[in-house]
């Protein structure tokens, strides 16, 4: 079970819950994923582009493990750069919503200044909690 908890006390949490208390039979620890495709290539132009798939390989590899979006208490994502993050934020969130719902893990942005395929612009960890 996942719940979010956004205290009224904290600054509106828009695009991630404050807190996620989860309680389930299996932890799923996932790996940092990129834009890459099935044979190994970045795929996309864009920022929001390699959001899509990043944010898809890391639903597949959580759906391959016998979770689902919901699950998700916690994601962690890595912007090569902030400022270009921030400014596609609404399109990234209607992404979000499109792919993973409306429910938030906890989250975290942080900033880098590459990852591991030079061509990646975007990387996304995290952790579900399984029911």
């Amino acid at each position: 079970m996942i719940e979010r908890i956004n205290p009224p006390g904290l600054s509106p949490a828009t695009g991630f819950s404050h807190a996620v208390a989860a309680t389930g039979s299996r932890l799923v620890l996932l790996a940092g994923q990129t834009a890459l495709d099935a044979a190994g290539k970045v795929v996309g132009d864009t920022l929001p582009e390699q959001f899509e798939r990043a944010l898809g390989n890391l639903l597949a590899a959580l759906a391959a493990a016998g979770g689902t979006p919901g699950e998700l208490a916690r994601v962690t994502v890595y912007a090569v750069d902030v400022g270009q993050y921030r400014a596609c934020a609404p399109e990234l969130g209607r992404i979000w919503h499109r792919l993973a719902g409306r429910d938030y893990p906890a989250m975290a942005v942080i900033g880098t200044t590459r990852l591991w395929d030079e061509q990646a612009l975007v990387e996304l960890d995290g952790i579900a909690v399984l029911t």
